[in-house]
């Protein structure tokens, strides 16, 4: 073989090694901000189970102190029933369909909305406003939801995070070899009537 033989089997090995490394090196990164967007949704998960476990302890104190609308922590109990009920895919299977993820939101949005309701109707009784144990509950339920605002953004963050890298040039094509292995992202999206501020007192 001559020179300019080997020459161009140089060139083409090292064509060949450059394109491998490339799609290793973003198979690595997928599998990385993939396991990140696992990780996040699995704390979503633990912040709104903990707001789960503090619901039945607040509906007992609440009708342990007053003569509550039995009306309203029923409304709790359901919508609390009803976010059990959802049918979960898999992490991996959730985080990649939006449906599921809406399905799974729309749930916990009527339950934060029975709470809402139930916080607000507190206000009639001063004794339960007095009362230590609701107080500590109030707080802790409070908390959370904070801790809920905060963890489905940073789930949307890490999503974006993927979801920008899996679309960038060469990942992409990368990506698409992989068939579902490597899924965009769905997000956490505002209710349509997000735009207005709650009136919840507390």
């Amino acid at each position: 073989m001559n020179r300019f033989g080997l020459g161009c089997l140089g060139a083409l090995v090292l064509i060949i090694v450059l394109i491998a490394a490339s799609a290793i090196g973003a198979y690595n990164k997928l599998v990385a901000l993939d396991q990140a967007v696992q990780a996040q949704w699995g704390q979503v998960q633990n912040v709104y189970q903990r707001r789960a476990d503090l619901i039945p302890n607040l509906v007992a104190t609440v009708k342990g102190v007053a003569n509550f609308e039995k009306s309203t922590y029923i409304a709790v109990a359901e919508a609390r029933a009803k976010v059990g009920q959802v049918q979960l895919p898999s992490p991996s299977a959730i985080t990649t369909n939006q449906q599921a993820l809406s399905q799974y939101q729309a749930a916990q949005d009527g339950l934060t909305s029975a709470l809402s309701r139930l916080l607000v109707v507190v206000e009639r009784y001063p004794e339960l406003k007095a009362n230590e144990n609701f107080l500590t509950l109030q707080s802790q339920l409070e908390g959370t939801e904070n801790r809920i605002a905060v963890e489905r953004m940073r789930y949307n963050d890490t999503a974006q995070a993927f979801n920008t890298a899996r679309q960038t040039f060469p990942t992409v094509i990368y990506a698409n070899f992989f068939g579902d292995r490597f899924k965009t992202k769905a997000y956490f999206q505002a209710q349509p009537s997000a735009e207005t501020a709650p009136k919840v007192t507390f």
